[in-house]
């Protein structure tokens, strides 16, 4: 698999961004962290719009090194913004036209409006556009460059509720459909669960972590002051006579029944919660709660003053509880102890 190999340095007036990291060129890698930490410099200089100190390698091509200095033009990245920077004198059409003839594609803007959903909104201007149309118009217009490297700077944060909803779907097609490896910064951790294949977090200018999307999510949780939980890979595996929808992942089923809107076989994520995690040493009977999973204690953490967080294995799933001090003693919990998860509730995920 080729990489995109990063070894930069960028100095500003009390701040400096230091990256040494090679990055897959596949699938989708979310770029997080609090604010000021540098998302946002790091694609520009990828993108050829900062130069920097070091070297900069996509592949077996020298982007930045020395004196060698690709300009972005001929990197063949396409960056779409928190805000769409649109041609607000040309209409729908106009926008999509423009790109496609700058990268010889014209006969591929019907096919492209298509697949965005834009097919009846050619000729509408800018203006009229709601924020999720126009995000779906600067989405399409940034693939008709043919670009190798797709960047994606918080595309969704301006957007509301409705319109990222559209959204979304949209940027799950490229990261599945498309093979376009794509770099996207954002501070939303459900939003990170559901499109990533792999986590970047950034703090203060330098790399905090790397790696699969199910192992840093709880770490970039922390790192942004949101709630810590397990993301779980699932498919759907069918229906239960009261209708209910059966998840199968590694450690099971889980039942929900909330609609995935998929057919049996379709595969999402599912987000669990640690604090809505409870943890037995015997299996409970007579409970509310749907899902009981038999687990294995993989380690425990303190979480604060009087708790603690418990790391599970379920068949080879991780999933996190949070639990009291006192719970863990109470229940004379350790690694390598076998229990029971319940799980009362999971929040799903598409893709």
């Amino acid at each position: 698999m080729s990489t995109l190999d990063l070894d930069i340095r960028l100095a500003r007036a009390g701040f400096t961004l230091a990256i040494r990291r090679s990055l897959p060129l596949a699938g989708l890698t979310a770029i997080i962290g609090p604010s000021g930490a540098g998302k946002t410099t790091l694609l520009r200089a990828i993108a050829g719009f900062e130069r920097v100190e070091g070297r900069i390698r996509f592949g077996d091509e020298i982007w930045a090194e020395g004196r060698r200095f690709v300009p972005p033009h001929r990197r063949r990245v396409a960056m779409v913004f928190q805000r769409p920077s649109l041609f607000t004198h040309l209409d729908v059409a106009g926008n999509l036209a423009y790109a496609a003839r700058r990268a010889g594609e014209t006969a591929a803007l019907p096919a492209m409006a298509a697949r965005f959903g834009l097919t009846a909104l050619l000729s509408r201007p800018v203006a009229a556009l709601s924020g999720g149309e126009a995000q779906r118009v600067a989405l399409a217009r940034a693939l008709l460059t043919r670009p190798r490297l797709l960047l994606l700077d918080e595309p969704l944060t301006a957007l509301d509720r409705q319109s990222r909803d559209e959204v979304l779907p949209h940027l799950e097609m490229l990261r599945d459909a498309a093979g376009l490896p794509t770099l996207y910064v954002s501070h939303v951790p459900a939003e990170v669960a559901r499109l990533a294949t792999h986590v970047m977090t950034l703090a203060g200018g330098a790399i905090a972590g790397f790696g699969p999307v199910a192992d840093l999510l709880p770490e970039a949780s922390e790192l942004l002051g949101t709630e810590r939980g397990s993301v779980i890979a699932a498919r759907v595996a069918g229906a239960t006579a009261d209708g209910l929808t059966e998840l199968a992942f590694a450690g099971g089923t889980i039942l929900t029944a909330e609609p995935t809107g998929l057919p049996p076989g379709g595969e999402l994520r599912l987000f669990v919660r640690a604090r809505d995690v409870v943890l037995a040493r015997t299996r409970p009977e007579r409970l509310s709660a749907l899902n009981i999973l038999a687990a294995e204690v993989r380690s425990l953490s303190p979480s604060g003053a009087h708790s603690a967080e418990a790391v599970l294995d379920c068949g080879g799933a991780v999933l996190r509880a949070e639990l009291t001090q006192r719970s863990v003693a109470a229940l004379a919990l350790a690694p390598g102890v076998r229990c029971h998860a319940v799980v009362k509730s999971v929040a799903l995920l598409r893709g």
